[in-house]
């Protein structure tokens, strides 16, 4: 008797792992939405708490994508076309989202901008509210999604070098010529591509965004904070539906991110 070859022993390995880590899941969350037909979906999508839920989605996302495209923009072209002292540790400070706990990074905004943070005092003192509200849902998303852009935008100015850049310097080309008509079409992929992420992570943060909002149903209560809401209170259809939403969202993601991938191939190659 042979022995099964390790690459097919790997493969095998590899497709169980996904199957049961990935396709079962999702195949469970359509099932639970779908299995008594469509109108419970339908009639749950209804509810004014998701539908709450889901401007509320859109809000901070809408908020969060445009401020923190301009800064990934910025914060790449300085990290990749300037070197100084502290570049590395630059660097590292913008990976900061990546290495802590949502929760933790949640914990910290509220120590800073709660009634009695180290900022938030002043502001409650002049009556604005930034914990439990949509200011700190806000900064809780801009933080969770900070690297994005940029990160994806580095490599691309990096690999491009300044060469066309000082060209169009030298022909007399000022600043906003020269990133409009030569850096811009340059990484336009990779911005896209950051962009995409970006918006991806913002509609489903739970972690930071639970911390800061106080999760109050129909008021502070984001998308991914509804279904854990629901599915806490036996409301496992309406949960399960809105599941469906972000897994159809995450889907229009992942088609999005294989075509940017192909484009930014096709373009580096």
């Amino acid at each position: 008797m042979r022995w099964i070859k390790p690459k097919f022993f790997l493969i095998g390995a590899a497709v169980v792992y996904l199957v049961l880590v990935l396709a079962l899941p999702a195949i469970a969350v359509f099932y639970e939405a779908f299995h008594r037909g469509l109108d419970p979906f339908l009639t749950a999508l209804q509810d004014p708490n998701f539908q709450s839920a889901a401007r509320l989605t859109v809000v901070i996302t809408l908020i969060t994508l445009p401020l923190n495209t301009v800064f990934g923009l910025c914060a790449a072209w300085v990290l990749a076309r300037r070197q100084f002292p502290g570049r590395a540790l630059a660097l590292s400070v913008l990976d900061l989202p990546f290495s802590i706990s949502p929760v933790v990074a949640g914990l910290m905004i509220v120590l800073l901008y709660g009634q009695k943070g180290w900022i938030g005092s002043w502001f409650h003192a002049r009556d604005i509210t930034l914990i439990f509200a949509l200011p700190g849902m806000v900064i809780a998303t801009i933080f969770v999604t900070l690297p994005f852009v940029a990160r994806e935008v580095i490599p691309v100015l990096e690999e491009m070098g300044p060469e066309q850049e000082e060209a169009a310097r030298i022909l007399g080309a000022k600043d906003w010529q020269i990133f409009w008509r030569v850096t811009l079409p340059n990484i336009r992929w990779g911005l896209l591509y950051g962009v995409l992420l970006t918006n991806a992570r913002a509609m489903g943060e739970f972690g930071a965004v639970s911390v800061v909002s106080g999760s109050i149903l129909g008021e502070t209560s984001t998308l991914p904070i509804f279904v854990e809401q629901e599915y806490k209170n036996y409301q496992t259809e309406s949960a399960f539906s809105a599941a469906v939403v972000l897994a159809l969202l995450a889907a229009v993601t992942l088609v999005l991110k294989e075509i940017l991938e192909r484009k930014t191939g096709h373009h580096q190659s």
